[in-house]
């Protein structure tokens, strides 16, 4: 087995495919097939398994991919501490729902390290994605949420992801509306006051389950649906559009600015959010002053 080798996987694994993986290695096909399957032989395991689409990873190639990107992420630390005779690299990635506070505690990590050597990366991603990115060892944390309608589920598939939770903290639901919006002067609404505006949610791809959503009640009643892949467009059309979005209640004015009002909905329903991370591969420093971080921004913005 060779560093080589392992860096060959990772590549088919993030492209799908043993041909698109050739390309960007600048390989021919037959030598990077022989390679892995060399590779498998002397393993005496499957890495990937082949369809007509491509290759996905089998169960264990997915726990072999954790570790080969360990093993790379330690030989590039190496190189970059030793050729270059400068400080080690710091390396880092977290993926997450689309939370504010999730993108200011990114931001004070950054100015933490500003005058260091690191690459750092911030996915805001679907539920699933931010599972998989985990699970794969592409992310050292993900930000997502609990409620009493997806837990039983999400920790379901966590278990078999051998991934944990840690919970953050527990906010009960809102809606953000713009300013402009008739309900913005309400003390708080109910499901029922909704329905004349446009809800907005989330895009969750081909996972498009109700338990994958990153809003609460999702299945409640909505005539007007429009569904987005980002935030800025999602804050966009709320004052646009005068739609609404259910949320935690936590925004930040200095990343979304002034036009957006947090409401309370009157609901059984809560947001637990926390974080999910591999236990058998303790966080790192970094990833420790992320979460550090976190619980910062949190209290900062819930008290607010």
């Amino acid at each position: 087995m060779t560093l080589q080798q392992l860096k060959y996987v990772i590549e088919i694994a993030e492209c799908g495919s043993v041909n698109r993986a050739a390309q960007k290695l600048y390989l021919a096909q037959p030598s990077l097939s022989k390679a892995v399957a060399d590779l498998e032989k002397e393993l005496g395991i499957t890495i990937f398994c082949r369809s007509r689409k491509g290759v996905y990873l089998s169960e264990e190639g997915a726990k072999f991919l954790s570790y080969a990107r360990q093993v790379t992420e330690q030989a590039q630390l190496l190189e970059s501490r030793y050729k270059s005779g400068g400080s080690v690299k710091r390396v880092f990635a977290v993926s997450a729902q689309h939370y504010a506070f999730a993108v200011n505690a990114f931001v004070e990590l950054v100015r933490e390290y500003g005058e260091n050597t690191y690459e750092f990366s911030l996915r805001e991603s679907r539920t699933a994605d931010i599972i998989e990115d985990v699970r794969t060892r592409r992310s050292e944390l993900g930000v997502i949420y609990l409620s009493n309608f997806n837990s039983e589920v999400i920790l379901h598939i966590l278990r078999n992801a051998d991934l944990k939770f840690v919970p953050l903290f527990t906010a009960k639901p809102h809606v953000f509306v713009s300013r402009n919006n008739p309900l913005a002067a309400r003390k708080s609404v109910k499901l029922e006051d909704l329905l004349p505006y446009p809800r907005l949610t989330y895009d969750q791809g081909i996972n498009n389950s109700f338990y994958y959503a990153e809003e609460l009640h999702i299945a409640a009643d909505s005539p007007k649906n429009i569904i987005v892949s980002d935030r800025a467009t999602l804050f966009n059309l709320l004052i646009g559009l005068d739609g609404y979005t259910i949320s935690s209640g936590i925004y930040s004015a200095d990343l979304n600015g002034e036009n957006i009002v947090s409401v309370p909905l009157e609901s059984g329903e809560h947001m637990q959010i926390g974080y999910i991370y591999s236990p058998d591969r303790p966080l790192g420093a970094v990833a420790e002053s992320y979460v550090e971080k976190l619980k910062g921004c949190i209290a900062k913005y819930k008290g607010e």
